[in-house]
């Protein structure tokens, strides 16, 4: 990688979101440095060298081992590397998830999204299930910019750098999970409800809140008895129907969940 290479990376990232302050509720969540930052743009170049030269569609990535080892600081700059790449077209999915990338790649193609996400908690007074994740985030379909923050810990992951805090525009949405059965095949699960314009955690992680045609826990008996991952996509848009017709298409069996 170039130092030109680099800067202009930088100036692009400098241009797709904002660099947040130490404003964060979380105290591992604030400024990043130039230092993260110049790192993240580093690594966002060798990521677009690497789709280029294996002429990937997507890719799933995930590191836990040994700290302190250069390892750990590469997948340090990936969030906003990926963040990127998705946002061009080729979905990133965290922690290994190469299924839910697959369910990332179809809401791509769709052009209706396609952002990683978990569960992250219930609001019972408002009735609505917080989804997001610490990783990658479909820059197409977010409310306003997204922020940069420097984190001091990666959640669920060893090592520091820059995460991305962002939710997905207000509005219909369509979740796509993408599971394993017993007998090894895949399977969709797919459910249609309502982003809303709720606030969220000032933590340094992509999270939308959502409410559902159930309950919260209504919902969530009907999600796990799917025997789902804990991963999916989130889309923009109702798209229960056209997300069936691709299951059809690739013979995957689907359930749409109300």
């Amino acid at each position: 990688m170039t130092d030109e290479e680099v800067a202009e990376k930088r100036r692009e990232i400098e241009g797709f979101f904002v660099i947040s302050e130490d404003d964060a509720a979380d105290p591992l969540a604030q400024k990043p440095t130039e230092e993260q930052l110049n790192w993240s743009a580093k690594v966002a170049v060798a990521q677009e060298k690497l789709v280029d030269e294996f002429n990937l569609d997507a890719l799933t990535y995930y590191y836990h081992g040994a700290p302190g080892n250069h390892y750990e600081d590469v997948q340090g700059g990936f969030i906003v590397g990926h963040s990127l790449l998705t946002a061009d077209g080729i979905p990133c999915a965290g922690e290994g998830d190469l299924k839910t990338c697959l369910a990332m790649k179809i809401c791509d193609i769709l052009e209706k999204g396609g952002s990683f996400c978990e569960i992250v908690t219930t609001d019972y007074e408002d009735g609505t299930i917080l989804l997001g994740h610490d990783d990658p985030f479909h820059l197409e379909i977010a409310k306003g910019k997204p922020i940069l923050r420097g984190m001091g810990l990666y959640r669920g992951k060893q090592g520091t750098g820059v995460s991305v805090e962002a939710k997905v525009r207000t509005g219909d949405i369509t979740n796509l999970a993408c599971t394993q059965t017993v007998d090894g095949t895949l399977k969709f699960i797919i459910t249609e409800a309502e982003s809303t314009d709720d606030p969220i955690m000032t933590i340094g992680n992509t999270q939308t809140p959502v409410k559902f045609k159930s309950d919260p826990d209504t919902y969530m008996d009907k999600w796990f008895a799917e025997a789902p991952t804990h991963h999916f996509a989130m889309s923009v848009g109702h798209n229960a129907e056209v997300f069936k017709k691709v299951a059809d298409l690739l013979h995957i069996p689907a359930v749409v969940l109300e």
